[in-house]
């Protein structure tokens, strides 16, 4: 039995048989061509690239069809690539002035392409290297007729092991028979991982090299919560995850009859369980799980994976969409969290090159520095709010200057709209994402100039501990239950307390049952969660008291090391709802 860590992007759990998807590279016949075949050739590759572009269509269309009009825009850029002039010029031109074969010369191309995404020292453009390196391969494919390895059309359940999935490849999975799969490279920002996560497929990339450890057929276990795979398990772990498999499926049964329930304690304290959503599609999960609303609706994906600049049409149909599905329940909506790991296709237009993005020109920062992109999203949201109970959070807010500057901005689009007559809302709630140190030590000074805290534990977590969590050579150092962390959010949630503002924790922490009794023992009463966890966070705070969650938030504020915080949750967790699911 072998275990190997990555990073987990898809929760879940997977146990089959391994299919190898490995990285197959091409034998190109020739690298020249004779001068008199050289229109002949180029003519073979315009051909090539028609069959390409067909196919990716059809992948577009599969993908709007399954997933939405969002996933499909993977493959709308995938199409603008494919017929980009300059690149295919460029192809063109090495067959015409160097007698290169097709084949050659686009390899080269397309190779020349992807190594200039790698080296912009940009973790978000790196992963798009990936795309290149996808049309290389369906290019090459068209001209040398070879088949692709058919994951379309499986006949057995199996789990895919790969070097790397690309966009199309994965939002091709026969999601009846693929259960789950975990690649040797990715991250959490590539397109692939976006993917898996609205297939809802157990997944788990960057894991390193591990394909020459797997034969085709062995068992293989995908563990997409804590970002592990075991290959041939022993006859105790494959038991042990099977019955944690079949208790799953249990509880998601059992939990789907509980979506109209509220989620209240047993001595009658009522926690809203919101939703955290990427796309607007993802609303129709979050409603049909009893989501109490969106609790956090990340806006980049207007950005991402495209090279057109959004409109404020774009906008406002996005917002609208979901405020309309909600219904009289809360949208949160967060201003833009472009850069750091999240760069738009066209860069240049937003964010400069810095050697630590994270610390850089992100977030709010990005808007304040751009106010036109700043006021073209305010005012959607305003016009959106006409139709719902919909609130402005702006993000990685640090300074009371750089908040009163947000603010200032948007009361001057307020201004602009009613100037043009334009219906819009103006006593929208307004608050702000906790996600610095430098937010929470000040969130006594904050609190009387917004509506609303929202506590970003993700970077909140990254920021204080000075860890990336997306690095694996880190991750072991990058522990939500460190005494640090418990004691910043106790002040944010204190700071609302004292100046009657509710706080919000929105982070991957508040997703993780092992945290929930911790996390209304320290007086949260709202929690926004990933879609696919609104069930379980309803039941087990069904089972819980706000007492005996006060006296867990004591205990663990006692401890001094996160390991001994965690492990003591997790052992609260079991004991007060024991037929928990796998999330732990």
């Amino acid at each position: 039995m072998k275990t190997k860590s990555g990073i987990p992007v898809s929760p879940g759990v997977a146990i089959g048989p391994a299919m190898l998807f490995g990285a197959r590279g091409f034998r190109i016949p020739q690298r020249f061509v004779s001068v008199d075949a050289v229109e002949s050739e180029i003519g073979r590759f315009r051909g090539a690239l028609h069959k390409v572009a067909q196919a990716i269509e059809e992948n577009q269309h599969v993908a709007s069809q399954r997933l939405g009009e969002e996933y499909a825009a993977i493959f709308g850029a995938h199409l603008l690539m494919v017929r980009d002039p300059k690149l295919l010029g460029e192809i063109e031109t090495l067959i015409r002035s160097k007698c290169f074969s097709p084949e050659f010369a686009a390899s080269r191309v397309f190779r020349n392409y992807a190594k200039a995404f790698q080296n912009l020292g940009n973790a978000y453009l790196a992963e798009r290297a990936t795309d290149v390196f996808d049309l290389e391969k369906r290019v090459l494919h068209a001209l040398l007729g070879e088949d692709r390895p058919e994951l379309t059309h499986l006949t057995e359940s199996v789990v895919i092991l790969a070097h790397n999935l690309t966009p199309s490849e994965t939002a091709g999975l026969d999601r009846e028979k693929v259960l789950g799969f975990a690649t040797e490279v990715g991250g959490r920002t590539s397109h692939t991982a976006i993917l898996a996560g609205a297939l809802e497929l157990p997944a788990v990339v960057g894991v390193g090299g591990f394909l020459a450890d797997v034969s085709a057929g062995d068992i293989v276990i995908i563990d997409g919560y804590r970002g592990e795979i075991i290959i041939d398990p022993d006859e105790e772990t494959l038991s042990r995850y099977k019955l944690v498999l079949e208790q799953y499926k249990s509880d998601k049964q059992r939990l789907a009859k509980l979506t109209s329930a509220e989620a209240i304690t047993t001595d009658s304290v009522r926690i809203q369980v919101l939703g955290n959503i990427e796309f607007p599609q993802e609303v129709e999960h979050c409603m049909e799980r009893g989501a109490d609303g969106i609790g956090l609706y990340r806006t980049e994906f207007l950005y991402l994976g495209t090279n057109q600049i959004p409109s404020e049409e774009d906008h406002y149909e996005a917002y609208c969409k979901v405020v309309k599905a909600c219904g009289n329940h809360p949208v949160v909506i967060r201003t833009l969290d472009l850069g750091s790991d999240k760069v738009p296709a066209n860069e240049t237009e937003f964010v400069s090159s810095c050697d630590n993005p994270a610390l850089g020109l992100r977030s709010i920062r990005l808007s304040l520095n751009n106010l036109p992109l700043f006021k073209v999203q305010l005012r959607a949201i305003l016009r959106a709010a006409v139709y719902g109970d919909v609130r402005i959070m702006f993000p990685l807010i640090t300074s009371l200057l750089e908040l009163r500057k947000a603010k200032m901005v948007l009361n001057d689009v307020m201004d602009d709209l009613d100037e043009a007559g334009i219906p819009f809302k103006r006593d929208v709630r307004v608050g702000m994402m906790v996600e610095v140190p430098a937010a929470a030590l000040l969130a006594d000074q904050f609190a009387p100039e917004v509506d609303f805290f929202s506590i970003g534990t993700n970077d909140l977590i990254q920021y204080t501990l000075a860890v990336d969590r997306a690095d694996p050579s880190v991750a072991n150092l990058y522990w939500a239950g460190d005494p640090s962390i418990l004691r910043l959010i106790r002040m944010v949630v204190d700071a609302g307390r004292t100046h009657g503002i509710p706080v919000t924790v929105c982070g991957q922490m508040s997703s993780e049952p092992r945290f929930i009794p911790l996390l209304v023992g320290l007086g949260l009463r709202h929690l926004s969660v990933t879609p696919i966890a609104i069930p379980e966070v309803k039941d087990l705070i069904r089972h819980l008291s706000s007492s005996q969650s006060e006296e867990i938030a004591r205990h663990a504020l006692t401890l001094d090391i996160a390991r001994d915080v965690e492990n003591y949750l997790r052992g609260e967790v079991d004991r007060i709802y024991p037929d928990g699911s796998i999330a732990e």
